[in-house]
C-alpha cells in the first residue's frame, strides 16, 4: 500500500527574500510590522545597506580625477553602477543613464535643458490628469514661460488612461508627451508603448515616468521607444537622494546642460566654456557617489531575484488584496479591477472608507502595527477628478505576504467596527 503524503505549502517569494530585510522584523504598537506603504518607499535589503557602509568604511574618495587607489576604486564602483542601471531598464548605451538625485530632479532635467530651449508659443505638452505632481508642475513652468500650451488626457469609465482621446489631443503642434507608465493612485498599467508610437508620428518626443513600473516588472527602454525614462531608486531597494534618467544618446547630446560646476566641463575659459561629452554633461559637482553605488547594489538584488518573478508574484498578491477589499461593504476602490490572476494592474490598491477619514484611518491602522499612506498622493488633480480630497493606499512589494493582507484587513475591519460604535 502507498503512503500518502500530506500536500506540501507551496513556498512563496516572500518566504525565500523576508530574511533579506531587517527592517521587517520589528513590531510596532507592540504589533509585528505589516509594511504597505511600497509605492512611497521601499524597504533595503542588508546586501544594499552592506554596499553604503562599505563605500565609506572602505572607499570613500571623490571620483574621476583623482589617480590614488581610492579614487579609482570609488570611480569603478561609481560608473559600474551606470553600467548595472544601463543593462537593468536595456539601454543601448551606458551614456544614455544620467544619475540624479530622484525622478522629480530627472523630470525637471528635461523641462529646463530641453524645454526651455525647443518649446515655443503655442506649442502643445500633453499630460495625463493622472499624473503626479512632478510631472504635472515641472511643465506648468515651462509652459508659463515659454507659451507652450497644456492639454490632458482623461480618465476612462474604468478609471484608466484614456487611449482614444489622447489618439484625438494629438496634433502637429505636440512636441512633448510625458505620462506615467504606471499611476500611484489607480494602479492601472499605461499602454505606454502606442502612446510613443503615436506621438512620434507627429514627431513629439516622449517621458516616461516610471517610478511606479520598474521597481515591479521588466522595463525595456528599447523596446518602449520613449525618448526619455526616469525612475527613483529608493523605491526599488535603492537609497533616497539617487535616481536616474535615461535619454535616447542623440537626444541627450543635442540638449544643453542643465546646471553648470565641475564635472560638466571639458575646458574652462574666463569667457566661455566647453561641455563634457555624455554622461557627464548632465552631471555638474560632486556626484551622489555612495548612492549611486548603492541603487547599482539594488539593481544586482533585483535582477538576481528576476523581474519576470516579481512581477508574477506580485499579480497574486494583487489579486488576494483586490478580493478581500471588495469584500468590505464600506470601501470604495479605485483604478481597474485586476483579470483573475492579479495582472493587468499595479500592486496598489487605493480606497476610501464610507465615514472615516484617510487620515484617520492611517491613524488607527498604524495602531495595529499596519504602515499605509493616506492623503493625496501628490495627486491633487487626479483627486479633484475622483471627487475625493483624500484616500488611503495599501501598496505592496515582493517581500509581502498573504497573510500580512490578512492582518491589514483584520485591522480595516476593526477600525470600521470601532467608527460605527462611536458614531451608533
Amino acid at each position: 500500500m502507498t503512503p500518502t503524503t500530506a500536500p506540501t505549502k507551496p513556498v512563496l517569494l516572500a518566504d525565500i527574500v523576508r530574511g533579506d530585510f531587517p527592517i521587517l522584523h520589528q513590531q510596532v504598537n507592540g504589533q509585528p510590522l505589516v509594511y504597505l506603504d511600497n509605492a512611497a518607499t521601499s524597504q533595503k535589503p542588508q546586501v544594499v545597506i552592506d554596499a553604503m557602509v562599505n563605500y565609506y568604511a572602505a572607499n570613500n574618495a571623490n571620483v574621476h580625477r583623482g589617480v590614488h587607489a581610492l579614487s579609482a576604486r570609488a570611480t569603478d564602483a561609481y560608473e559600474g553602477a551606470r553600467d548595472k542601471v544601463a543593462a537593468f531598464v536595456n539601454a543601448a548605451s551606458r551614456d544614455e543613464i544620467i544619475f540624479t538625485r530622484n525622478a522629480s530632479e530627472a523630470i525637471n532635467l528635461v523641462a529646463y535643458a530641453w524645454g526651455l530651449s525647443t518649446l515655443q508659443q503655442g506649442d502643445e505638452i500633453v499630460l495625463s490628469v493622472m499624473e503626479h505632481h512632478s510631472n504635472l508642475v515641472s511643465w506648468q513652468l515651462i509652459a508659463q514661460r515659454t507659451g507652450a500650451v497644456l492639454k490632458y488626457v482623461p480618465l476612462t469609465d474604468t478609471q484608466e488612461f484614456d487611449l482614444a482621446a489622447f489618439n484625438q489631443l494629438v496634433t502637429d503642434k505636440t512636441k512633448l508627451v510625458a505620462v506615467s507608465h504606471v499611476s500611484n493612485v489607480l494602479g492601472c498599467i499605461n499602454p505606454v508603448q502606442q502612446i510613443v508610437e503615436t506621438a512620434h508620428q507627429y514627431g513629439a518626443h516622449v517621458l516616461i515616468d516610471a517610478c511606479q513600473s520598474v521597481p515591479h516588472m521588466r522595463v525595456d527602454v528599447q523596446a518602449l521607444g520613449c525618448d526619455w525614462l526616469v525612475a527613483s531608486g529608493h523605491k526599488m531597494c535603492g537609497p533616497t537622494g539617487a535616481g536616474f534618467l535615461y535619454g535616447k544618446l542623440d537626444v541627450l547630446q543635442a540638449m544643453p546642460p542643465f546646471l553648470g560646476g565641475g564635472e560638466m566641463i571639458q575646458d574652462v575659459f574666463l569667457d566661455h566654456s566647453t561641455y563634457a561629452e555624455l554622461p557627464h554633461k548632465f552631471e555638474a559637482g560632486t556626484p551622489a557617489i555612495a548612492e549611486a553605488i548603492t541603487l547599482g547594489a539594488a539593481v544586482d538584488y533585483l535582477s538576481q531575484i528576476g523581474m519576470d518573478r516579481i512581477a508574477d508574484y506580485e499579480h497574486q498578491l494583487t489579486a488576494y488584496l483586490y478580493e478581500q477589499l471588495s469584500q468590505v461593504p464600506q470601501v470604495t476602490l479605485y483604478g481597474p479591477k485586476p483579470n483573475a490572476d492579479g495582472s493587468g494592474r499595479a500592486a496598489i490598491a487605493t480606497f476610501t472608507v464610507e465615514g472615516i477619514h484617510a487620515q484617520d484611518l492611517s491613524t488607527f491602522l498604524d495602531q495595529s502595527g499596519v504602515a499605509i499612506r493616506s492623503g493625496h498622493h501628490c495627486t491633487q488633480p487626479l483627486h479633484t477628478v475622483l471627487g475625493v480630497s483624500s484616500t488611503a493606499r495599501a501598496s505592496l512589494y515582493f517581500y509581502n505576504t498573504p497573510s500580512e493582507i490578512d492582518a491589514f484587513i483584520k485591522a480595516l475591519k476593526e477600525t470600521i467596527d470601532f467608527f460605527n460604535s462611536v458614531y451608533e
